[in-house]
């Protein structure tokens, strides 16, 4: 798996005009949607960005898709530094977050994934199990054990224009299947993939 290193850390969590752009809770859902379900790339995928990726879908309709990589750790971050980073000093903060690269598009941008169960302002409500939260002060919450349960935080993110992503889906560029808590935040990063596409009913 190929590691990339990651912007600058200031830059985190800069990203409320994307987060804005998920459907929010309440908003009529597109029968259509993919939105919270995952990408798994196929085997035929050689794209360095996506090959052996999983990718949860975070929006999708007809101006396009946006998802996260779920797959792709590059470096593991003290909360205390990410904050710091952010001009935010606090000096009880502890623990440690894996950082992720989300994403070959915007790679400056940040987002946090957690649990549905956790909500503050700017939270956006993906699928009623996962959420995204554009605020900073979840990893402060994280850091003082009153943040998310489970939380994945990732630089950039994937993007398909209209159509695209339905164009690569009949060439059998990606399988899909239904969000599941376990492979977005709990599963071996490094069998992420082999898991989600041992799971995945399809005809090969």
């Amino acid at each position: 798996m190929v590691r990339r290193g990651i912007p600058a850390l200031a830059t985190l969590l800069s990203a409320s005009l994307l987060i804005a752009a998920v459907p929010r809770t309440g908003d009529q859902p597109d029968a259509s949607s993919l939105a919270g379900q995952l990408l798994i790339a196929s085997p035929q995928i050689d794209d360095p960005h996506f090959a052996h990726t999983v990718i949860l879908l975070v929006r999708h309709d007809a101006s396009g898709a946006m998802g996260i990589i779920i797959n792709r750790p590059v470096a593991e971050r003290s909360l205390a530094t990410l904050l710091e980073a952010l001009g935010i000093r606090d000096e009880e903060v502890t623990g440690k977050v894996q950082i992720f690269a989300g994403g070959p598009v915007q790679r400056s941008i940040g987002f946090i994934l957690h649990d549905a169960a956790y909500h503050r302002q700017g939270t956006v409500d993906i699928d009623g199990h996962v959420a995204m939260t554009s605020s900073p002060e979840v990893l402060r919450d994280i850091g003082h054990q009153k943040g998310p349960a489970k939380a994945l935080v990732a630089f950039g993110y994937a993007g398909w224009g209209p159509g695209q992503l339905e164009s690569e889906m009949q060439r059998n560029d990606w399988f899909t299947m239904p969000e599941e808590s376990k492979i977005v935040f709990d599963e071996d990063r490094e069998k992420v993939w082999e898991d989600a596409m041992a799971r995945h009913p399809r005809d090969l």
